[in-house]
C-alpha cells in the first residue's frame, strides 16, 4: 500500500543550537544597527531644520571672502 505524498513545508527541521545562538546574535546585531541609524537620522533632521532656520534669519549677510593666493618666487 502506498501512502500519498506529503506536502512540502509540513515538517520544519529543527535548528541546531549553534543556528539558534547566530539567530540570537544576528538579531541583537540588527537591533543595534537599527537602532544608532534611528538616532543618526533623527540628529540630521534636527541639524537641517536649524541649518535651514539659521539660513532663512540671515539672508542680509555677505559671503566669506577667499584670502588672496600668494605666489612664492622662485
Amino acid at each position: 500500500m502506498r501512502h500519498p505524498e506529503m506536502p512540502q513545508g509540513i515538517f520544519k527541521p529543527k535548528p541546531t543550537a549553534i543556528e539558534t545562538k547566530q539567530d540570537a546574535t544576528t538579531r541583537a546585531a540588527r537591533q543595534i544597527t537599527d537602532g544608532e541609524a534611528a538616532v543618526r537620522e533623527q540628529k540630521t533632521e534636527r541639524l537641517r531644520l536649524a541649518r535651514l532656520a539659521s539660513e532663512a534669519t540671515n539672508t542680509n549677510t555677505l559671503p566669506a571672502q577667499k584670502r588672496p593666493v600668494r605666489r612664492r618666487h622662485a
